[in-house]
């Protein structure tokens, strides 16, 4: 069961793959060309399993659904025909040049609405003040920059009206696969989405016109990591990921390691990141800092064994012989930072995760990651400003998703990009999609005790791309269990991850239908 209050979200049925709208369009082909799955049993699957959400969700007694061109207005149009054989007055609002009596209608007597820009504006007024729902089909996941002018004009008038909107696979006017919002865009209570979501509406802006997003199976042939883009992270994912302890073990056997930061007044991050660690469950816990910080760490983290920064030898000795490093929380930038990062690296080929001051290090030429990279697991943990600073090249001209991604192939590392949502990406693997992030996290210090989490993951054997999801989530979902909202701190967060992990899946869902595939709440 969830802790305290805070329902556990999103719901998945095992494993959920998102797809970029290129993606989704040639999955569909392939199920249709390779697969030999009609066309129109695709939207004849898509239009009423989406009916049965709309009707379980709202019980409308009147349904307008702007129509547009190809697949995703004859979903819209399969959706009114349905309701219309359950007893629901519908009309179409026609935005593309199809038939009144479109086949798709099995000859159902739908009403329809020319709509073009000042074109019976009056006659769709009317039909918008009676709708209990709108459904918006204008746009698909194929659709490219700026919506035409009478697209526009449609996208408008939806907004403007009072009923909830539901928007068929992604708002019209949203990228599918950037989250890109080039012109209008629809602004859904409820984004219901086939096969699986797509990329753009995991990603900011698109994201924030989501709203709740609930994706339905429709009979497409089963995903595999080839087909897709990414994954998201939730809660059921996350629990098969899990380190398992074996009952007969002992504390350097769940996880050793050494944190390496805290220049002299810096002694916060190192503790923070310690307090994440324990919490995460790592068994041995070192820190490794400025001597004048001694008496501050141990008086807030005595489980942990004190190294003091100076003492290069034991310095060494412990990166050796720790099964993970997390370097850079408060490390500074001087030539000391310098050399106490080259001597923590040169110990051994454990997995390192590098953040803060490590990062910027990078940016300034004292190490290579491609370099490290090739000699031992690596995990970065930039913002959107150490990113920038680690490539300027690739932030400048491309999208989150293409930066991490390029920067993760190009070094042979795993990238943790912070960001709304946070993003993980690694080499020839699909990008992992934070699911549980919101504005509380955004608290100096943060970032520190993710890195310690992280660190503790990598620690227990996890996968650094995996770790970092996973410390996402279980930081994301701490956060969302304290209930401290503008007033979070890490502190709060690192004490409640023992809860998240106690935490047991409910795979039954919302609705009623064995069809929902993946409902993720919209963002608060």
């Amino acid at each position: 069961m969830a802790s305290g209050n805070a329902p556990l979200n999103p719901f998945s049925r095992g494993d959920v793959l998102a797809q970029t709208g290129e993606e989704a369009s040639i999955f569909d082909a392939l199920a249709i060309d390779s697969f030999g799955v009609p066309e129109s049993v695709l939207m004849e699957n898509a239009g009423r399993s989406a009916a049965l959400v709309v009707q379980y969700l709202y019980r409308p007694n009147h349904v307008v659904a702007f129509v547009g061109a190809g697949n995703n207005g004859g979903d819209s149009l399969v959706l009114l025909r349905t309701m219309a054989s359950w007893g629901v007055d519908v009309t179409a609002v026609m935005v593309a040049d199809r038939s009144a009596s479109d086949p798709l209608l099995h000859g159902w007597p739908v009403q329809s609405v020319i709509h073009d820009v000042g074109v019976n504006d009056d006659l769709i007024a009317r039909a918008l003040r009676e709708a209990d729902v709108i459904a918006d089909g204008i746009l698909g996941t194929g659709a490219r920059g700026v919506p035409r002018q009478r697209e526009t004009a449609a996208i408008r008038l939806i907004n403007a009206s009072d009923a909830p909107v539901v928007s068929l696979d992604i708002p019209s006017g949203a990228d599918a696969t950037s989250g890109a919002i080039p012109g209008e865009v629809v602004k859904a209570e409820l984004t219901v989405s086939f096969g699986a979501p797509k990329t753009g509406s995991l990603l900011y802006p698109a994201r924030g016109y989501v709203g709740r997003h609930v994706t339905l199976d429709i009979g497409l042939p089963p995903l595999s990591e080839s087909d897709t883009g990414g994954r998201i992270v939730t809660p059921q994912w996350v629990s098969g990921q899990l380190p398992v302890r074996e009952t007969d073990t002992h504390k350097n056997r769940v996880g050793r390691l050494l944190i390496v930061g805290g220049a002299m007044g810096m002694a916060g991050a190192v503790i923070l990141a310690a307090r994440g660690a324990f919490h995460a469950g790592a068994g041995f816990v070192q820190v490794c800092t400025s001597a004048a910080n001694r008496d501050l760490v141990q008086a807030a983290i005595p489980e942990a064994i004190f190294i003091p920064s100076e003492d290069l030898e034991a310095l060494r000795e412990a990166a050796a012989q720790t099964d993970a490093l997390v370097v850079g929380p408060g490390l500074g930038t001087g030539l000391e930072s310098e050399i106490m990062l080259d001597q923590t690296l040169g110990q051994g080929s454990q997995p390192v995760l590098l953040d803060a001051d490590a990062l910027n290090l990078a940016a300034q030429g004292s190490i290579s990651l491609s370099q490290i990279g090739s000699m031992r697991p690596v995990l970065i943990t930039p913002h959107y400003g150490e990113m920038t600073r680690l490539a300027p090249e690739l932030v400048s001209a491309d999208s989150r998703l293409d930066v991490a991604r390029a920067f993760a192939s190009e070094c042979a590392i795993s990238v943790l990009l912070k960001g709304a949502p946070s993003i993980v990406a690694s080499p020839a693997q699909p990008i992992l999609f934070d699911t549980q992030g919101s504005s509380d996290l955004a608290v100096a210090g943060m970032g520190d005790m993710l890195s310690g989490v992280c660190g503790a993951l990598m620690a227990q054997g996890l996968e650094p791309a995996v770790a970092g999801a996973v410390g996402l989530y279980l930081s994301g979902r701490a956060a969302r269990i304290s209930e401290r909202g503008a007033g979070l701190m890490p502190s709060d967060v690192s004490e409640r991850i023992p809860d998240v992990l106690l935490e047991k899946t409910d795979v039954r869902g919302n609705f009623p239908f064995p069809f929902v595939v993946f409902d993720a709440e919209a963002d608060q």
